[in-house]
């Protein structure tokens, strides 16, 4: 681990990081798309998976599952790095595992060795968790909502339009091995631009901590800063609320009612892609309104999403529309989310950003667990029911949160931003 930390005693502080640029952001959000891309490409490969390897489906599923677990394990042991590691050379060999598991994949004879591939894979592939912050950290006070939605847009569209271009390399190619070469192509093709659009180091030589430290610190930041615990509950209950619309969309949609088939659920991520592109906007509102502005509008978009897919359950017209306005109001959430606990000190930003995901992805899962009981036990009625109650859970936290904030507009915060305290045992 010392090779990614480069942990050594201390010695003086270099200068502060490199101003950034547009270039700087765009080759983060490219980046961003591509690498979250890998977390999502399999999940229509997994029939062609199944009848190439002649398995059951339920047995190529275990891919998808692995995805999943391995972007956790990546968020909670590799993101933390980013506050202390020299970022060129941690990103370089992310990159490269990535890049190389792959590749191992494409190759693999068997699913037992696709799973540990992909699981390899989806640890490695958290860049976007690590760009992310360090885009923040580098916007400074002012544009610091807006670089984060500008990355965030990347992050959506990666995962949005990552399912269809797989399924076009796939049948392009004749195989579903096309797909994961494609993305070890693109992935190896960030090694060129990304380590070059990134700064040595975020913090000073001063602030560097040993890796168990980082590690156990995670607890201790969520506990004493009031603003990562309720963005990481606010962004678990709607996370929670999106994943029960997509967990059962596509049973819904095969009902007898509608009696469409996968296809036309893979093409919701295409039509949803006005929602996406309105969500970028979200940055720069934080910026200039406050995060808890944007959430609240994000909450009201939620609302009126399920509002929309409850009363036209049998519309494919009512599915697209409340589908459009989940995408934007999960999207701006996140943002303003992100964009608020990125305010408290650029020293720790990639650890509240780890527990912040932590806490997104496990409100997930929550919600695709209830999803699949709620569903299968009572319809879709239920599912939607329940996305608008996290969605109301999500709004108790706003609302606590804005009543027992500190009266300062968002230019006070802003300046405020950079000379937040950090816990005395974090300081160096």
């Amino acid at each position: 681990m010392e090779l990614l930390t480069g942990h050594r005693p201390r010695t003086a502080a270099r200068p502060g990081p490199r101003h950034l640029t547009r270039t700087d952001v765009l080759v983060m959000a490219v980046a961003g798309a591509v690498t979250v891309a890998n977390l999502y490409f399999p999940q229509p490969l997994l029939d062609a998976i199944a009848r190439g390897l002649r398995v059951s489906p339920h047995t190529a599923g275990l891919v998808a599952s692995a995805a999943q677990l391995g972007y956790a394990l990546g968020i909670l042991f590799l993101v933390p790095l980013a506050d202390t590691a020299r970022l060129r050379r941690l990103t370089t060999v992310l990159l490269a595992l990535t890049s190389g598991g792959l590749l191992l994949a494409a190759a693999a004879p068997n699913v037992p060795t696709l799973t540990l591939a992909t699981l390899a894979v989806s640890t490695t592939t958290v860049l976007p968790q690590i760009l992310t912050p360090v885009a923040a950290a580098l916007a400074g006070p002012g544009r610091r909502g807006r670089v984060v939605g500008l990355v965030g847009l990347g992050l959506t569209l990666g995962s949005t339009l990552s399912r269809t271009v797989s399924g076009v390399a796939s049948d392009a190619g004749g195989s579903w091995r096309t797909a994961y070469l494609l993305a070890a192509v693109a992935t190896a093709a960030l090694l060129w631009f990304v380590p070059r659009a990134l700064p040595e180091r975020l913090g000073t030589t001063g602030d560097r901590l040993p890796y168990r430290r980082l590690l156990a610190s995670l607890p201790r930041l969520f506990a004493e800063h009031r603003e990562v615990r309720e963005s990481a509950l606010t962004g678990a209950a709607v996370f929670a609320a999106y994943s029960v619309f997509w967990a059962t969309l596509a049973f819904h949609l095969a009902a007898p009612r509608l009696g469409l088939g996968p296809g036309v659920a893979g093409l919701f991520g295409v039509l949803s892609l006005p929602g996406a592109l309105l969500s970028a906007y979200a940055g720069r509102l934080s910026d200039r309104y406050g995060a808890g502005a944007v959430r609240a509008g994000a909450l009201l978009c939620l609302a009126l999403s399920f509002a929309v897919v409850g009363l036209g359950a049998h519309s494919l017209v009512a599915l697209v529309v409340g589908a459009n306005l989940l995408v934007l109001g999960t999207s701006s959430a996140q943002v303003a989310n992100q964009a608020r606990i990125f305010e408290l000190d650029t020293r720790i930003a990639a650890r509240v950003n780890t527990v912040f995901m932590l806490c997104t992805f496990g409100g997930g899962a929550v919600g695709s667990l209830t999803a699949a009981w709620l569903y299968g036990a009572y319809g879709w009625s239920a599912t939607v029911l329940s996305a608008a109650g996290f969605t109301a859970l999500a709004a108790v936290v706003v609302v606590g949160a804005r009543r027992t904030a500190p009266s300062c507009g968002p230019r006070d915060r802003r300046e405020a931003g950079t000379h937040t305290r950090v816990p005395r045992r974090e300081r160096r």
